[in-house]
């Protein structure tokens, strides 16, 4: 018994840690919790059979953890998730071309190029006090998991936020050759947009997009 428990804990907690070190959506980290949830059970149960105090109490502690960490994640961040999602998806139903986009959905998203090609994702968005406008996005290209990565702004003159991520009308080689920012100095300003085929961002289908800017 004891054995099959720290295979059990062993194997939940490894995937657990990659559940939630992934950083993937809010409800894949919830899940992540509540594996961590069975590991801290099972490492529980190992410690009481083979008298280990000291481990059973702490994997009781860490259950009150996963267990407060459920409650954030599948509980109140997965409803102010659908929130916003269900927000989207009335904004869709009222006009032809959308006015709402969740904050939370931009981070991570993909970044694609007037031909359609992923070129980075979305590290942030930056967005100005006074006017109450995006300023720019900070994407992200290269590298591996974060280490040797390549931060660059994009103007929002660009930009067409769609349901499958966010679409430039800049070629590869464009947003190639803007400038790299410094990861502990951004931009204060707006970076200034860039010539391309097209600053009428109708190029993006009605039918996925979710707001275009019009530069």
């Amino acid at each position: 018994m004891p054995d099959v428990a720290a295979w059990i804990a062993s194997a939940a907690t490894m995937i657990a840690a990659m559940m939630t070190a992934a950083n993937l959506r809010t409800k894949i980290t919830g899940w992540g919790f509540v594996v961590f949830t069975v590991g801290s059970v099972a490492w529980a149960a190992v410690g009481l059979t083979t008298g280990q105090p000291s481990l059973a109490i702490t994997n009781g502690f860490l259950l009150l953890v996963n267990l407060f960490g459920v409650w954030r994640w599948l509980g109140r961040q997965a409803r102010h998730e659908t929130g916003s999602e269900l927000a989207e998806q009335r904004s869709r139903a009222r006009a032809h071309v959308p006015s709402l986009y969740s904050g939370a959905s931009a981070i991570g998203a993909n970044v694609f190029d007037g031909r359609g090609e992923k070129v980075g994702t979305v590290v942030d968005t930056m967005h100005d006090c006074e006017s109450r406008t995006l300023s720019y996005i900070v994407i992200s290209q290269g590298g591996v998991g974060g280490a040797g990565e390549t931060l660059r702004a994009i103007a929002p003159d660009h930009l067409a936020f769609e349901s499958d991520g966010i679409h430039c009308d800049l070629s590869a080689e464009q947003i190639t050759a803007i400038a790299p920012i410094d990861e502990k100095a951004w931009p204060a300003v707006a970076p200034p947009a860039l010539a391309s085929n097209s600053h009428d961002l109708s190029f993006a289908s009605s039918s996925k997009g979710l707001f275009h800017a019009q530069a």
